[in-house]
């Protein structure tokens, strides 16, 4: 589980694991459509998930787009 969501050595953005990339990023879009879409009704549960959005994805989602890119560049340049 370690290796899943661990930064990689060689890039600012990258994982060292594109699937824990990804669950990461699942985990963060949840989380800031659920901060977006419970605004009104619940406004300070909607603060703590999305703080936890930019916790999930490292940032901002544009950091984690770029680092997505950075993962599959690293996985295709190994092979």
């Amino acid at each position: 589980m370690n290796k899943l969501l661990a930064r990689s050595k060689s890039g600012l953005f990258a994982s060292q694991s594109l699937s824990g990339y990804l669950i990461r990023g699942t985990i963060g879009f949840t989380l800031l459509y659920a901060a977006i879409s419970q605004q009104h009704a619940y406004p300070m549960w909607s603060l703590l998930a999305g703080l936890l959005a930019f916790v999930a994805m490292r940032g901002c989602p544009l950091c984690w787009a770029i680092g997505l890119l950075a993962s599959i560049h690293q996985r295709l340049a190994r092979r």
